[in-house]
């Protein structure tokens, strides 16, 4: 019997819709402040950008789709205790805690900010305002969202893409600048500040919650069978990463030419919208500002809408109520302000994500160890401490004296220590697997 599969046309548009679930707030301004602040190490830098905010997010839906479940199906390997907790972290990072509320402010921070009078107040009264407006939209469009986010997707983005060719097209023909001397985080090790700033993206962990809805919408069109799942969820996931990298690598040139002419930013929402400004005038600035607020509105009712649904699960809570509890939190965590909130959840991503990457990147090699918990375990252990550490000394926090003794791991001074631990934990948990005669496999691949 041969297996039913689609056409370059349907799976192009599965990619481009995973293409616009990913095309959200973070993927606006982090590109462009990476470039501003790398200035001539821009291109050394990007690659590490894309290998987190691209390759990552890409294995990431793959994962999904192999593991023929959604996320806690994927942590359930390690334990089913740890699979809720995991889960459930990863649903509040990408969230009420920092991904939804993020939409909201970028919104006003390209939408708003570069209209209002001279020498008012960038946040307070005016934020409070369009936050409200904002998440009481985004909660009235979450209670119904499957048609109107569908319906404003297949407008937006690409009205989002054209706005930004145009952007980018006109800043090659006129370039506002040359790239500058990098930041002294850029100066050395570029590539692995890089990586470090993809995680700001959030993309790894919205893959992990995404993932399910490619495969639903995939099964939607009559694909049941488990390899040809597989493979269209890799071809669409190849279409939405190129498309992602294309508007990476235009917005990092944005931001690396930009200095000459509108000065140093303090983020990249300010970036991008000082940069329309300059090279179209306040047309240029209301048009970006408009697209970017229906493409946040739009990735803000799709989050809120996957987080209502996962929780309606777990708690005693029903959907409608959840939207609303959800919608509130994330509006009272945006009056923080775009940079700050940034700054919040950069410790938090820090701990986070490296667990989130092995658990990725163990799910491909899951029947070469026979799925065996503990090497998952081994693995996962050194990475979450080191990792721990890692997030509390970006917050700030004193833990020179434990840094110091970690500080002899290969790639420890980069931020990414965390790498050999982790395949030395896999190996260890591999052999204590074998000699103990664990037989019990986990869930298939």
């Amino acid at each position: 019997m041969n297996e039913k599969t689609l056409s370059f046309g349907g799976v192009l548009t599965i990619g481009l819709m995973l293409f616009a679930l990913f095309l959200g707030a973070g993927n606006m301004i982090f590109p462009p402040f990476l470039g501003q602040q790398a200035g001539e190490h821009v291109w050394t830098g990007i690659i590490g950008f894309l290998i987190t905010g691209v390759g990552l997010p890409l294995l990431g839906v793959i994962a999904i789709a192999r593991s023929g479940g959604d996320l806690q199906t994927l942590a359930n390997r390690v334990h089913p205790l740890y699979g809720l907790i995991f889960t459930i972290v990863m649903y509040l990072a990408i969230g009420p805690f920092f991904g939804i509320p993020r939409t909201g402010t970028v919104a006003y921070e390209i939408g708003v900010i570069p209209f209002l009078p001279e020498g008012a107040a960038k946040y307070g009264l005016s934020l409070l305002i369009y936050s409200i407006i904002f998440f009481g939209i985004t909660a009235w469009l979450a209670m119904n969202p499957s048609k109107l986010v569908d319906r404003i997707g297949k407008v937006l983005t690409p009205s989002l893409i054209v706005i930004l060719t145009i952007l980018v097209v006109k800043s090659i023909i006129t370039p506002m600048g040359e790239p500058g001397a990098p930041n002294p985080a850029y100066q050395d090790g570029a590539l692995f500040k890089g990586f470090i700033e993809g995680y700001l993206t959030m993309d790894t962990i919205a893959a992990l919650v995404f993932g399910i809805v490619v495969i639903n919408s995939i099964k939607e069109r009559g694909i049941t069978s488990k390899k040809s799942l597989t493979r269209i969820t890799i071809s669409a996931g190849v279409i939405a990463a190129i498309g992602l990298a294309l508007v990476y690598l235009s917005l990092s040139y944005i931001g690396a030419t930009s200095t000459d002419s509108i000065g140093t930013q303090a983020n990249g929402g300010a970036i991008l919208s000082a940069a329309a400004g300059h090279l179209f005038g306040s047309l240029g600035a209301i048009i970006l500002g408009l697209a970017i607020t229906f493409a946040c509105i739009t990735t803000s009712v799709g989050l809120v809408s996957a987080c209502s649904q996962y929780f309606s699960k777990i708690l005693p809570v029903s959907y409608p109520k959840l939207v609303l509890i959800i919608s509130a939190f994330s509006m009272i965590i945006a009056n923080i302000g775009l940079t700050q909130l940034i700054a919040v959840s950069l410790p938090v991503l820090i701990f986070i994500y490296p667990l989130a990457i092995v658990l990725i990147l163990l799910s491909f090699m899951h029947n070469w160890f026979n799925g065996y918990n503990l090497v998952y375990i081994g693995a996962l252990l050194p990475t979450g401490l080191i990792s721990l550490i890692d997030g509390f000394k970006t917050a700030g926090v004193d833990v020179s004296g434990i840094a110091q003794t970690l500080s002899f791991l290969p790639f420890y001074t980069e931020g990414i220590g965390w790498i050999v631990p982790a395949i030395v934990g896999a190996i260890i948990g591999f052999i204590i697997a074998l000699a103990a005669g664990q037989s019990k496999r986990m869930i298939e691949a």
